[in-house]
């Protein structure tokens, strides 16, 4: 049995996964439409991931023209990466509608508020964690570079622009931001990253 073979034994095209994280989204439309979450909140809740749907549709479409699931042997690491990006992403928006909902429409108590809470804190983190492994896993010597440049772009800009903003803050400029706006800003730096690889490379990476 390959590795492909071990990564995801159904054979599922990375397009499935995709959908998966776009599924996600039909659920915050939905409860945005039925007064259940605001429009505003539906927008924050769409944000983070959105720069990660588009480089997972983009790199499936690019191996289906190369000839599906047989002609993805060298790209292992990256379909797993996309199939771990789909679920975190997708408990994420779903985590995050639920508490939204709950705090909306239920008050619930302050334990089940926590809980409710820290979950899609934790999916977040979860898509972290799936990048690390993709570099850890990535066996293409040139692709993990790319992948470490971009991820120190991204790291580089959210911290950047937190200390700045925070700076500007306390000398009452700008208004105050929730902490979750700099996971925000980091899956930004990603795209930056993929700018910049695209510019030295020619490429613009796995990520």
């Amino acid at each position: 049995m390959t590795e492909e073979q071990l990564s995801d034994p159904k054979g599922r095209s990375p397009f499935f996964y995709g959908g998966i994280m776009l599924a996600a989204y039909g659920v915050i439309i939905a409860l945005a439409s039925t007064d259940a979450i605001n429009s505003a909140t539906a927008l924050i809740l769409m944000i983070a991931p959105l720069g990660l749907v588009i480089p997972m549709m983009k790199a499936a479409a690019r191996r289906v023209d190369a000839g599906g699931p047989a002609c993805m042997g060298k790209g292992a690491a990256q379909k797993r990466y996309m199939k771990r990006v789909a679920l975190f992403t997708s408990l994420y928006l779903i985590a995050l509608a639920i508490m939204t909902f709950a705090d909306k429409s239920y008050d619930p108590i302050e334990a089940v508020r926590v809980i409710l809470a820290t979950l899609p804190g934790l999916a977040i983190i979860g898509v972290f964690w799936a990048i690390g492994r993709l570099i850890v896993e990535e066996q293409d010597e040139f692709m993990r570079m790319l992948i470490v440049r971009q991820s120190l772009v991204a790291t580089g800009f959210a911290l950047s622009a937190a200390s700045v903003w925070g700076f500007l803050e306390t000398a009452d400029i700008v208004i105050h931001l929730d902490a979750y706006w700099w996971a925000v800003a980091w899956f930004f730096g990603l795209f930056l990253g993929a700018i910049w690889n695209r510019i030295e490379y020619g490429t613009w990476g796995a990520v």
